[in-house]
C-alpha cells in the first residue's frame, strides 16, 4: 500500500509538472486564437484553414499520441522493466526509423490526395469552387506537419518513460508561436493572407521535433538507422498501434464527423465549433491530458511488475484527481460560456453575434467534459494492460451513436446538435469502458472513492451559487466595452473558485487537504 500511495504521489507530481507545462501551450493558444479571431474573423476563409488544419492535425491524433504514444509506452517500459537499457533504446531507434519512412509516404499521399480529402472532409466545400481550392491548397501546404509531430509523439513516449514530461507538454508552444509570429509578420506576404497561418503551422512542426532533441541526448538516445521489422517489440507496438487508431482516437473522429456536418450548415459553423473546441480543450489540456498523461507510465509500470491491487489504487487515484479538477471546471464553463467566449474572441472581425453561437456551442461541449477527462484514464489503463481492442470496440458503438445523435440534432439545433452529440457519445464511451475493465480486474472503486466524488459535487453546486449571485447583482452584458466584460469574467472565475476550494475544504475534501498540506510541507522547508 505505501508503494501504490508513493507511485501515485509520483503521479500527481507528475500531473503537476504536465499541467503547468499544458497550462503555458494552452495560454499561448489562446492567445493564437485571439489574433487569429481579430485577423481572419469567422468566414469562409477561416472555415477553409481550419478544416485544411484539422486533416493533418486529425492524423496527428491517430498516429500520433492518440495511438503510437498509448502503444509504445508500455511496451518500451516493459523493456526498461525488464531488459536492459540498450535494448530498449534499439527498440526506440527501430521504431523512429520505420515510423519515418511511414511518414514520408503518408505526408506525400496526402498532398496528392488533398482534394479527394478535403472533399470527404468538408463536402459542402464542394459547391463553392473558391473555398474548396483554398482549403485543398492550404492542406497540401500544411501535410508535412503530420511527419514532424508524429514524431514528436514518439519522443514524448520515449521521454515519459524515462519520467521526463516538461520538454512534451510545452512543444505546442512552439506552434502557437510559429503562428502568431506568421499572422503578424507574414499577413501582407500571400495573395490569400491566410495562407501565413499554413506556413505557421508547418514551421512549427519543425520547432516541437527540434525541441526535443536536447532532452533525448540527456537520458542517452541517439537516433541511428535500425529497420529491423522482425522486431519483437515493434511486433508488441503494432499489434498495440492498429486498433489504438480508432479506440484511443476517438475524440478526434467525432471531431471529423462533426466537421463534415457542421460544413452542411450556414457558413461560420465550423468556426463556432472549432472555437468552442478550442476553449474546452483548456482544462482537459491543464487536468485529463497531464493526468493521463502521468499515469500511463506508472499503470504500465505496475503491470509489467505484476501489482495488480497498485494499479487499481493508481487508477482510483488517477479519476478522483480528475474529477476534483474537472467537474467545477465544466460547471463554471456552462454558467459562463458567453463571457468566456466574448472576452476572448470579441473583437475585430469576430462580432457579437459569432460570440453567441460560440457560447452556445461551448456550452454543449461543456456538458461532456467530464467524460472527455475520464476517457483519458480509462484508455490509459488499457493500454497499460497491453489490451487496445476494447477501446476500439467502445470507439465504434462511440461513433454510430455520435453519428446518428448528429443527424438527428444539427437540424434542430443546428451546430450545438453536433457538440451535444459530441459529449453524448463521449459519456458512452466512457460507460463502456468502465464497466469492461471492472470486468477485467475486478472492482477499483471504494465507498471512499464515492464520498470523495459526492464532495465534489456538493462543492461545484456551491461555487455555481456563488456564480448565480454575481449575475444576479451585476448582470452580464455582452455589449459592453472590454474593460467592463473583463473584469466581470476575472471577478467571477476568482469568485466561483475561491468558494469551490472553501467549500472543499470545509467538506473535508481529500484532494484539497492533500494539496494543502503539500503546501504547508512546501513552506515549512
Amino acid at each position: 500500500m505505501e508503494q501504490a500511495n508513493n507511485e501515485n504521489s509520483n503521479v500527481a507530481k507528475a500531473a503537476g509538472i504536465v499541467g503547468t507545462a499544458t497550462l503555458v501551450s494552452r495560454v499561448t493558444g489562446v492567445i493564437r486564437d485571439m489574433v487569429i479571431a481579430a485577423f481572419f474573423g469567422a468566414s469562409w476563409m477561416t472555415d477553409a484553414f481550419w478544416v485544411a488544419f484539422r486533416i493533418p492535425n486529425m492524423l496527428r491524433r491517430l498516429l500520433g499520441e492518440g495511438s503510437l504514444t498509448v502503444s509504445f509506452v508500455p511496451v518500451f517500459t516493459e523493456y526498461l522493466q525488464k531488459k536492459t537499457k540498450e535494448e530498449a533504446l534499439d527498440l526506440a531507434q527501430n521504431t523512429f526509423s520505420i515510423l519515418s519512412a511511414i511518414l514520408a509516404a503518408v505526408s506525400v499521399l496526402g498532398i496528392l490526395l488533398s482534394p479527394l480529402i478535403v472533399g470527404l472532409i468538408a463536402p459542402g466545400f464542394i459547391a463553392k469552387p473558391e473555398q474548396f481550392e483554398l482549403a485543398v491548397f492550404l492542406n497540401r501546404l500544411m501535410f508535412p506537419y503530420i511527419f514532424f509531430i508524429a514524431l514528436v509523439a514518439l519522443c514524448m513516449g520515449i521521454l515519459n518513460s524515462f519520467r521526463h514530461f516538461t520538454a512534451p507538454a510545452l512543444s505546442p508552444v512552439m506552434l502557437n508561436i510559429a503562428m502568431i509570429a506568421a499572422a503578424l509578420l507574414l499577413y501582407n506576404t500571400f495573395a490569400q493572407p491566410i495562407t501565413a497561418l499554413a506556413v505557421g503551422v508547418l514551421i512549427g512542426g519543425v520547432l516541437q521535433l527540434a525541441m526535443q532533441w536536447p532532452a533525448l541526448l540527456k537520458f542517452g538516445v541517439k537516433f541511428r538507422f535500425r529497420f529491423n521489422l522482425r522486431h519483437p517489440g515493434i511486433k508488441q507496438i503494432g499489434l498495440l498501434m492498429l486498433p489504438a487508431i480508432l479506440g484511443a482516437g476517438v475524440g478526434t473522429i467525432n471531431v471529423f464527423v462533426g466537421t463534415i456536418l457542421a460544413s452542411l450548415l450556414p457558413s461560420g459553423s465550423v468556426t463556432y465549433l472549432f472555437y468552442a473546441d478550442r476553449i474546452v480543450e483548456f482544462p482537459l489540456g491543464i487536468f485529463a491530458i497531464a493526468i493521463g498523461t502521468a499515469a500511463l507510465p506508472s499503470f504500465s509500470k505496475h503491470v509489467a511488475a505484476g501489482q495488480m491491487d497498485e494499479l487499481k489504487s493508481g487508477i482510483s487515484f488517477s479519476l478522483r484527481l480528475m474529477l476534483f479538477l474537472t467537474i467545477p471546471a465544466m460547471v463554471a464553463i456552462m454558467a459562463l460560456n458567453l463571457p468566456i467566449i466574448s472576452v476572448l474572441f470579441q473583437r475585430g472581425a469576430f462580432d457579437s453575434q459569432a460570440t453567441i453561437y460560440t457560447g452556445q456551442a461551448l456550452f454543449c461541449y461543456a456538458l461532456g467534459l467530464w467524460a472527455f477527462a475520464m476517457l483519458r484514464v480509462f484508455v490509459s489503463a488499457f493500454y497499460s494492460l497491453q489490451d487496445s481492442k476494447w477501446p476500439m470496440k467502445a470507439a465504434i458503438i462511440t461513433l454510430i451513436v455520435n453519428v446518428l445523435a448528429s443527424l438527428a440534432l444539427m437540424y434542430p439545433l443546428k451546430h450545438n446538435g453536433i457538440a451535444l452529440a459530441g459529449s453524448l457519445s463521449a459519456a458512452v464511451n466512457v460507460l463502456i469502458l468502465a464497466v469492461v475493465l471492472k470486468r477485467k480486474i475486478g472492482a477499483y472503486f471504494d465507498r471512499a472513492f464515492y464520498k470523495a466524488i459526492l464532495k465534489i459535487i456538493a462543492s461545484s453546486v456551491v461555487m455555481l451559487a456563488a456564480i448565480g449571485l454575481i449575475e444576479y447583482f451585476m448582470p452580464w452584458d455582452t455589449g459592453a466595452g472590454f474593460k467592463t466584460r473583463l473584469i466581470y469574467l476575472t471577478s467571477t472565475v476568482i469568485a466561483g473558485a475561491a468558494t469551490f476550494f472553501i467549500s472543499a475544504y470545509m467538506l473535508k475534501s481529500p484532494e484539497i487537504h492533500s494539496i494543502v498540506g503539500k503546501i504547508k510541507r512546501r513552506l515549512n522547508r
